[in-house]
């Protein structure tokens, strides 16, 4: 896809930036694609990208072991935008200089455009609040660049070369905190660059067709479904591609959500038609996991015998030459360390048995998780699916603390589909990240009625997230806890307490196991 579409290179010198600019622009609707920060000018003439944006990364050029780039890249006349390190990285490269400075400048700035002028710029206001993350800066820009912004700490905030279309802010556009970013991104993309913003989920769908169907050919792909996001996207793109050559194996291992089961195989088989094996193997899973309490030990079990149930399955369907997965492009960045030429397909996960082999097909691998959203929603997914949140494959095994048995699943169950229907019917706007019940192997003395008890505790967990890397837990109004806690003791049986996790992550978890 990437040299089908006019694409915008993101060369990446380290840290999160990279990814954070590719989504940017592909905010735009622009396709964008990460390089690694070695790559040649000869290979960038060859691909013939659009434009290239120059990310940030270290703390300056001088940093040991700093990451440079093929100078050659300048003279090739496609438009460049530098970013922090990478307008350090411009000016040094092209005869500017950057003096070494114990003076840093880190979050907010004000900064002050002097040229106006500059495409950047042009219609925005000449003074703007802007996000800094440096220590050294440009000191003087180099020859052929005139200086278009500036902040009290940076003279050189931003400079120039029209003539060249070389351009570079030493703030950074991608992040929110720069409220003008997207319309500078936009400028240099659209006004320097001369693209369209033409790139869309209805072509982004049209050319995956497109490229499964030159792939496949006439033969038959099977598709491991467990009703997630990525994967029921990964089903439904290819099965607008191939149709009845694509045949989706479920694996149902008991440790699904109410009803889930049931949700994924009248979706797929009868609203999609797709054709679906559907394993019921949940007293496979619960004999093997019978008195097992550590959750790494959970997660090998179910891990191991889901390819071991699959490719049984898999083995006894004729003529299938490829077996589909929904790898993201995270997942493609994260498996070649931001080194385009070490990226590879995450075959040498999969387990295959001896003397059996499928080719990998990944129609989701130049994309986003928030991208595959919109391509499931475009494909006419269900609501819930597409915005499905996350969950862990081992599934509700990993949210009973200590052994698994068929009365704590269905008591989870029951609980853990209150809470998301209470607070799913509260957070219309879906400010909450995750939101899930937790079954702890403790019990509790209680009164209902005029009878003792000893219950079980349920805890809540609802967290508020951007990326899962750090998160916060949520604040839930009182009577929406109290409402929960209420149904819950009333409606499951052999539940008598009911908890609030109020713990963040970092120090915690988001998941308990």
């Amino acid at each position: 896809m990437a040299e089908a579409v006019p694409t915008v290179f993101v060369v990446d010198f380290g840290a999160q930036y990279a990814q954070l600019i590719a989504r940017r622009v592909r905010e735009c609707h622009v396709f964008s694609e990460i390089v690694p920060s070695d790559i040649t000018a000869s290979e960038v003439a060859r691909r013939a990208p659009s434009a290239l944006i120059l990310s940030g990364g270290p703390a300056s050029v001088y940093a040991e072991g700093a990451p440079k780039m093929d100078s050659g890249i300048y003279a090739l006349g496609i438009p460049v935008l530098g970013l922090c390190y990478g307008m350090q990285l411009m000016a040094v490269d092209l005869g500017g200089a950057v003096p070494k400075t114990d003076v840093g400048e880190y979050g907010f700035a004000q900064l002050s455009v002097t040229d106006p002028s500059c495409e950047l710029f042009e219609g925005l206001s000449t003074e703007q609040h802007v996000w800094m993350s440096h220590r050294d800066s440009v000191g003087t820009a180099p020859a052929g660049f005139r200086v278009t912004a500036s902040t009290p700490t940076t003279p050189v905030a931003a400079m120039a070369d029209r003539e060249r279309r070389l351009y570079a802010t030493q703030f950074h556009p991608e992040v929110a905190h720069t409220p003008a970013g997207l319309d500078i991104l936009k400028r240099f993309l659209y006004d320097v660059a001369g693209l369209s913003p033409t790139w869309t989920m209805v072509n982004i769908i049209d050319e995956a067709v497109g490229r499964i169907r030159a792939q496949v050919g006439d033969a038959k792909v099977i598709c491991g479904l467990s009703g997630g996001v990525d994967s029921s996207v990964t089903a439904a793109l290819l099965h607008r591609a191939i149709g009845a050559q694509l045949t989706c194996v479920f694996v149902d291992h008991g440790m699904l959500r109410l009803d889930e089961a049931a949700d994924v195989v009248h979706v797929f088989r009868d609203q999609f038609r797709v054709p679906l094996v559907h394993v019921q193997a949940q007293k496979r899973y619960l004999d093997l996991l019978a008195g097992v309490s550590d959750p790494e030990r959970k997660r090998h079990i179910i891990g191991e015998e889901f390819w071991k149930v699959f490719f049984e399955e898999a083995t006894r369907l004729e003529g299938v030459g490829f077996l589909a997965q929904g790898t993201l492009y995270p997942d493609v960045i994260e498996s070649g360390p931001g080194k385009a030429a070490k990226i590879k397909s995450h075959h040498n996960l999969i387990p295959f048995p001896p003397g059996v082999h499928f080719d990998l097909i990944e129609p989701l691998r130049t994309l986003f998780k928030d991208e595959v959203r919109e391509v499931g929603a475009e494909l006419g997914l269900p609501d819930h699916i597409v915005h499905r949140q996350p969950f862990p494959g081992p599934g509700l095994a990993v949210r009973i603390i200590g052994d698994i048995t068929e009365e704590k699943l269905d008591t989870l169950r029951r609980a853990d589909a209150i809470v998301r229907q209470e607070i799913g019917e509260w957070d219309t706007d879906r400010e909450v990240w995750q939101y899930f019940a937790v079954l702890p192997d403790i019990r509790s003395v209680g009164v209902m009625g005029d009878e003792r008890t000893y219950g079980r505790p349920i805890i809540i967990r609802a967290v508020a997230s951007a990326d899962a890397m750090t998160a916060d837990w949520a604040r839930l109004p009182h009577d929406l806890l109290a409402k929960m806690s209420n149904r819950i003791i009333n409606e499951v049986e052999g539940i008598n307490r009911v908890a609030y996790d109020i713990t963040s992550k970092p120090p915690g978890t988001i998941e308990w196991e």
